[in-house]
């Protein structure tokens, strides 16, 4: 799949429970496992409801991001694609611009 103008309006720039998602769907996780992993690398600053957490894995899912992988004890497991891969990398560059740049004098 490629970077559509859709994919760019609707995900760039992600939302902060966007990029945790994706970003940690680097490796194989479900959606439980995702959840203890944002709170654990946050320090519970951010907090992603099941409603969120499933609406936004549904979604994703659906415009290519993730890929469904296999089920286990009945937990959907998820991982990126090349496409939400490419989308993570234009995040994080973002991110990496909007700190490089908070560190500059004015």
């Amino acid at each position: 799949m490629e970077l559509t103008d859709k994919i760019r309006r609707v995900y760039l720039p992600m939302t902060e429970t966007g990029f945790y998602i994706l970003f940690c769907l680097q490796k194989e996780r479900h959606g439980y496992s995702i959840t203890q992993k944002v709170k654990e690398m946050t320090d519970s600053q951010v907090l992603i409801s099941p409603g969120t957490m499933y609406g936004t894995l549904s979604k994703m899912e659906k415009d290519g991001l993730i890929s469904f992988v296999r089920e286990e004890e009945k937990r959907k497991i998820y991982r990126i694609t090349d496409l939400g891969r490419k989308v993570l990398d234009i995040e994080l560059k973002r991110i990496e611009r909007l700190y490089r740049n908070s560190q500059e004098e004015l």
